[in-house]
Order: structure tokens, then sequence, then C-alpha cells
């Protein structure tokens, strides 16, 4: 997305942030108080989370959230983050880092849901794309080579965490900064701008099939890439009537991962498809490559994960260590899986 759209956008949701019902305007809650459990009439809450809207629609469920859930086309760090800052939106669906950068950037916010992949390691989000001419066949061959990296986004800190399985620093590799949107990293590679990218979803396949007749490839960094999280500004969960929907929407959130899992051809046809552009068999291919969700009721091994990155991060970065578990809204930990055990029965 463009800065300029990115900002009209932000203008169009603030004022529908700024449009506070009365339940809107209640005293504070305390972030450690129980959880409000009935949504008000009259709340709402901005959700960037265009993969799930389109989930609750193709399921059925679209009518539950919609009494209190303002959807917005947003998705990603820098995105959600400026929005964020934005006061425009209350719910963002990001990878693992951005909660962190945002932290380091003053923002105050919390993890309330998280999800991983079964199988992780066998079902990666990103391969490192290696450009038509360029020798990388394990990871001790990126001594020397020009890699893509972006910045408080997940491939900046997966290029980090694949530099320090190889035994490699910064300073053995050439770092170059570049965003990791659309088609940005591929375009690098074939134009020979980095010899290293971290690609993923379908990217890895357009790749491979346009550019694999002249030499370009993919190989596997066997480190686990699969974190995807919700996380919110505090200010919204201080306001009881936004905390209760946040937590309403976390439930509904579960349950749509779990119909994406069961009910794949019709994932297929109605997001990759008719809401993405993608072929069928693109879909198909994302479908088999992702594997199935895990959603986790305990989110300890999570965070003991996030504080390796954390503090790989924070060396590498120059950032101060935080605790990831302060990332964490534990208020939060069992609410999706508990949702989809109730959808089941």
């Amino acid at each position: 997305m463009s800065k300029k759209r990115l900002y009209a956008v932000l203008a169009l949701l603030t004022l529908v942030a700024g449009c506070s019902t009365k339940a809107d305007a209640k005293a504070d809650l305390s972030l450690d108080a129980a959880l409000p459990t009935t949504v008000p009439d009259g709340t709402k809450i901005v959700v960037g989370d265009p993969a799930t809207e389109v989930a609750l629609k193709l399921s059925g469920q679209y009518g539950k959230v919609s009494k209190y859930v303002q959807f917005a086309n947003l998705s990603g760090g820098p995105q959600t983050t400026e929005a964020f800052r934005a006061h425009a939106l209350d719910l963002g669906s990001v990878a693992e880092i951005p909660p962190i950068h945002a932290t380091w950037t003053g923002l105050h916010v919390k993890i309330v849901a998280s999800k991983f992949r079964q199988d992780p390691l066998n079902h990666p989000i990103y391969e490192l794309g290696i450009a038509p001419g360029v020798s990388v066949k394990t990871l001790a061959d990126l001594r020397g080579k020009k890699i893509a990296f972006s910045p408080g986004q997940a491939q900046g800190a997966l290029v980090l965490k694949v530099l320090k399985k190889a035994g490699l620093t910064k300073d053995d590799v050439k770092l170059i900064e570049l965003p990791s949107t659309g088609d940005v990293y591929s375009n690098a590679l074939a134009g020979k701008q980095v010899d290293v990218a971290p690609i993923g979803g379908v990217q890895i396949k357009r790749y491979l099939t346009k550019y694999g007749k002249d030499g370009g490839s993919t190989i596997e960094h066997g480190i686990r890439d699969d974190a995807g999280h919700l996380y919110v500004p505090t200010e919204s969960l201080e306001n009881p009537a936004k905390a209760a929907a946040i937590r309403a929407y976390v439930a509904a959130w579960g349950v749509a991962q779990d119909w994406i899992d069961k009910h794949p051809k019709e994932w297929i046809a109605g997001y990759y498809v008719k809401d993405q552009g993608l072929s069928p068999a693109d879909g198909e291919w994302l479908v088999q490559n992702a594997g199935h969700a895990d959603i986790p009721a305990d989110w300890s091994d999570a965070i003991q994960r996030q504080q390796e990155t954390i503090e790989l991060l924070a060396k590498e970065t120059k950032n101060p260590v935080i605790q990831a578990k302060d990332l964490y809204d534990l208020r939060f930990q069992t609410v999706a899986a508990d949702a989809i055990k109730g959808a089941a029965k």
C-alpha cells in the first residue's frame, strides 16, 4: 500500500474511530482486571485482519461480529503500527516482529491471540530465494552475499536468525535494506540487486516458475518462522466495551481459523481465487504448503521463543531487551482455543 493511500485510509479510520459511543465512554479497565464478556450495544472496534474477514463471510459467521467490528483493509506491521499511532485501529493481524518493534518505538501493545503451524519446519512460511547465477547451497554459503533486509518485519528477523544459525554476523554479509512488500524481493533477486532474499507464500512458486530456468533457486533455512499474532494497543484494552469486543473477536477468529483448515476447497475458491486473484493451482499450492493451524491454549513455549527473538534483535539493533511475557495479555490465552472446542460441540 502506498503512503498516499495509507494516509487516506488512516484519515477515514480516524473519523470512524472518533465517532465514539456511550459504550466507549465508560471508565478505564485495568489491564489485570477480568475481561468483560458482554459487548455493550453500540460498541465498535476497528480491525485490520482482511483474511479473517473473508473467512467469517465464507463460513457464515460474519453476522456474529459485524455488530461490533468495522473491518479495515490494513495488514502488516508498518501499516498497523501507523494506524495504532493515529488511534484509528483497535486490532491488527501480524507476524512475530511488529509487537516487538512497536514497543521499541514507544507504543504500548499487547498480543491477544497467537497461531502457529503444525509441523512448522516442514511447513515454513519463507524460503531463501537465491538469484540466478549465485551459488548458495547451504547457509554457510551466505558469507559475502548481498541479502535483502527489512528491519521491523518478520523477514528481517529471519535473516538475523539465519545468520546466527550459520555462525555468521552482519559483518560477514552485505545487508541491503528493502521493503518486503509485494514482488519487491523477487524482482530484486531477478535483477541481481541482491543475491539472497527471504520469499514466502506464492512468491516461492512464482519465483521458481519464472526464474528457475535461468538458475534461480531456493533453499530451506530450517528455522521456525510460523508465528502469527493478533495484537492491540493497550488503550483499547483499557476501554471495557472495546475489551469485551476484542475478546469476542478473538473467539470468532479462532473458529474462523479452524474453519479454514476444515474447508480447503471453499477457502481456495473464496479467498485465494476470488479475493486475492490467484489461480486455483496457486491456491492449492499454498494450502498444501501451509499445513494446519496450531492455536495453543498455553503460550509458554511461544513466549520463550519470542524472548529468544527479542534478545537476538536487541543485540543486533542496539535496542533494550524487553520481556516477552509483558507483550502477551494472558487473559486471552485460552479464548480462541476454547471457542474452537465450543464450536465443535
